[in-house]
């Protein structure tokens, strides 16, 4: 269990580069600031780039944790509005 209070969760793990960011870029501008998205994401390129993306973008990614199956939950808290 996340030591975050989660708000929003989505599953981009059956989706490629570069939806997984468009589709964690549109989460988050639904969502309020200070809020905290989970995403279950893939191994490969979407954990490779949504991360350095995300941040670039001026969210905090506040923590990955490797579910040892491939795929990966990140917890992203929304920066701005």
């Amino acid at each position: 269990m996340a030591e975050f209070n989660v708000d929003e969760t989505i599953d981009i793990t059956d989706v490629t580069c570069p939806i997984t960011f468009v589709k964690t870029k549109v989460a988050l501008e639904e969502m309020d600031e200070g809020q905290i998205l989970q995403v279950h994401i893939a191994d490969g390129e979407p954990i490779q780039n949504v991360p350095r993306s995300i941040k670039e973008e001026g969210h905090e990614v506040l923590k990955i944790d490797d579910n040892g199956d491939g795929t990966f939950e990140m917890y992203i808290k929304k920066i701005g509005d």
